[in-house]
């Protein structure tokens, strides 16, 4: 069986599944163009509130294939150049969406599996799964916008141990300085997260969308342009039926049922 990209509806979570076997769901071209059309399509479907991102048989992603590497090295660098600009466009899609999406990672995300994690809003992962950004292992540099996320992330320090050292990094460990999320035993990633997922279904499908792009744009902006950013953003959900639902249920003490 060759890599795919699964997909499946968990009530109003679309759940994607990088499947590559044997060979830890290692990236392909194929994975990668499914899963940035399947986020379009999600975009446009509205009964669509949460996408969760995991792995095949207890393992997140091990990243790029070193077999396709090495074949990669015969050819023009454009062959390999195009196959980056692929994964930049699953990562952008991801940060993209206006949706919440979640990791949830089992046994190990490396590399560009781990730039996928990191791309995502929120990770759950499995007590013992581990990190690791191993480029540097086998004499390469990160892609993924692994080095952006984690100076984001991280003091400058912590973010040159990870790319640098090139050694996996527990869960534990990236769970102390805020990068996952939640914690929970081996082989429950995926049950936790389609529960959390359900959470967030339940909230204001408007809100969830400002709050993503306040989110994405604040790094951006010094203080005063967030302000403005902020205000316009608080007055237009104001104004949006979700506030009304949202509002008129805490007043009558019952849950709202945004459309």
């Amino acid at each position: 069986m060759s890599a795919e990209l699964q997909t499946t509806r968990h009530h109003a979570t679309l759940i994607l599944t990088m499947s590559n076997p044997g060979k830890r769901n290692a990236l392909h071209p194929d994975m990668t163009a499914a899963a940035i059309e399947t986020l379009a399509t999600a975009e446009r479907d509205d009964s669509i509130r949460v996408v969760v991102l995991t792995g095949a048989d207890n393992f997140f992603c091990a990243g790029g294939d070193l077999n396709r590497l090495i074949e990669n090295r015969a050819l023009p660098r454009s062959v390999q150049a195009s196959s980056i600009d692929l994964l930049h466009g699953w990562i952008d899609a991801l940060r993209d969406c206006t949706k919440p999406v979640i990791a949830a990672v089992d046994g190990g995300a490396a590399g560009a599996g781990f730039s996928l994690a990191l791309a995502c809003d929120l990770i759950v992962a499995g007590q013992s799964a581990k990190f690791q950004m191993a480029y540097v292992n086998v004499g390469l540099t990160p892609d993924g916008g692994a080095s952006w996320f984690l100076n984001q992330a991280l003091p400058r320090q912590l973010a040159s141990e990870i790319l640098m050292d090139g050694k996996p990094v527990s869960a534990e460990r990236l769970h102390q300085f805020g990068i996952v999320n939640r914690i929970v035993s081996d082989g429950s990633a995926l049950d936790a997260a389609l529960e959390w997922a359900q959470d967030l279904a339940n909230r204001s499908p408007h809100a969830i969308q400002r709050i993503k792009g306040l989110l994405r744009e604040a790094p951006a902006n010094d203080l005063v342009s967030h302000f403005e950013a902020e205000k316009h953003s608080f007055v237009e959900s104001l104004h949006h039926r979700d506030a009304q639902e949202g509002i008129s249920a805490f007043l009558e003490k019952r849950p709202p049922r945004y459309r």
